[in-house]
């Protein structure tokens, strides 16, 4: 048997300039029949998705990517949503860096007082509940960029993400852009292995779903959608269950919810049957 051969670390001429963003859009599909229950469902979400509970799943990821919080911004919205975005670095929070001249004559802190490149990374998320006027369905829509630059990777975080939400759809966006240089001054657009966001998605995971990939390599782009296999009618009724409902109601219920899924998933309009 040969050697292993070892992975050889690119030497950097400086810091990694790459800036690497992981992009989801997140559905949860519901069918609530009645308009006092569409209200119930906006609020039932917009209670569990608030913006404290959205800067936890954050602060979760950050842990997670190995990333330190420089700051958080954090707001619920009136009639509904929230957003919150977080400022990160990679490197340890320290005031006495090695590299600053306590003596210079700086207004403000000392540039190296915090880590630099702290602002290429962040982590946001905006929610988007909202129901259609007379067919009974209403969706919740979550938008999460996770973005970092350095050696910090927010492909870590992705199955925490799938798992922190209601997940009837996942479509996700990730992307290298930039480029950083090694000690020979070539420049790197990207500095790991990567053929498909489904490496990167645990295995029980992926049973669960249907997936499709959509990449652009020579650019660095990476696009996968993912929906639920197993449709089962009582996952998707707010406030009722398919007891309550006739054969002929839930006929009904159950083409106009796969309907709405299979739109969002294609990202494209279709004639109703219903």
């Amino acid at each position: 048997m040969g050697k292993k051969s070892k992975k050889m670390k690119i030497k950097l001429q400086g810091f990694n300039n790459l800036t690497k963003t992981l992009s989801f859009n997140i559905y949860d599909i519901c069918y609530a029949k009645t308009a006092k229950q569409r209200k119930r469902y906006i609020d039932y979400i917009d209670d569990v998705y608030n913006a404290e509970r959205l800067t936890q799943i954050l602060t979760d990821v950050s842990n997670i990517i190995g990333a330190n919080i420089l700051n958080i911004a954090r707001q619920d919205y009136d009639p509904q949503g929230a957003s919150v975005t977080m400022l990160i670095s990679e490197g340890e929070m320290a005031c006495d860096s090695p590299h600053s001249d306590q003596d210079d004559a700086v207004p403000g802190p000392l540039p190296d007082s915090v880590v630099t490149h702290l602002d290429k990374s962040h982590i946001t998320v905006h929610t988007y509940p909202e129901s259609h006027p007379d067919n009974g369905i209403s969706t919740f829509r979550a938008d999460i960029d996770v973005s970092t630059c350095g050696r910090i990777s927010p492909l870590k975080a992705l199955n925490y993400l799938i798992h922190s939400f209601d997940s009837d759809i996942v479509i996700m966006d990730y992307r290298v852009r930039g480029f950083t240089r090694d000690k020979g001054g070539r420049k790197h657009y990207i500095d790991h292995k990567i053929n498909s966001i489904q490496n990167f998605i645990s295995e029980k995971t992926k049973a669960m779903y249907q997936l499709v990939d959509v990449n652009v390599y020579q650019e660095n782009i990476f696009h996968t959608k993912m929906i639920l296999k197993n449709f089962k009618l009582d996952n998707y009724l707010f406030d009722i269950s398919s007891e309550d409902l006739s054969s002929e109601e839930i006929e009904k219920i159950e083409r106009r919810l796969q309907h709405e899924m299979m739109e969002i998933f294609y990202a494209e309009n279709m004639p109703s049957k219903v």
